[in-house]
């Protein structure tokens, strides 16, 4: 009996099925925490698959729309609902131009809701935002 109890907690952690809070903000255009910036942010493939890496672009630009360039932007994030960061360090591998940014090593270890948090720096000005994702399985086509 006990032994069956623990393995259900198990597949429910394992599973991600917690339920994101029902006013999530799930946009991917933000200001920053203090104004200072506007990121947008977006999968560069979709649907994104669970355990396997993916990469993302990011965007970033100031309050009246000037790209943002030779930025330092520093990616964090994790399950809020479940206490864990992300399996993986994701980084900026590159400057795409027009203040856009390449981001590698990202993956989400199990659906759910994640955050995305970025610490953007230029010119000795310094802010943050994060973003909401809720990861699900691609839906099956039913041929």
């Amino acid at each position: 009996m006990f032994r069956k109890a623990v393995l259900t907690v198990l597949a429910i952690h394992l599973s991600g099925c917690m339920t994101p809070p029902p006013d999530l903000d799930l946009s991917l255009t933000r200001t920053t925490a203090q104004k200072k910036y506007v990121v947008a942010i977006q999968p560069l493939a979709e649907p994104i698959a669970i355990n396997q890496m993916h990469a993302w672009e990011v965007k970033v630009t100031s309050p009246v729309g000037e790209p943002v360039l030779q930025a330092r932007i520093d990616v964090d994030g994790g399950m809020p609902q479940h206490g864990h960061g992300l399996p993986t360090r994701p980084r900026v591998t590159r400057e795409l131009g027009d203040g856009r940014y390449l981001v590698e090593g990202m993956k989400f270890s199990m659906t759910g809701w994640w955050e995305l948090k970025l610490n953007v720096q230029s010119g000795g000005v310094a802010d943050q935002v994060t973003f909401n994702k809720v990861i699900a399985l691609p839906a099956v086509s039913k041929s």
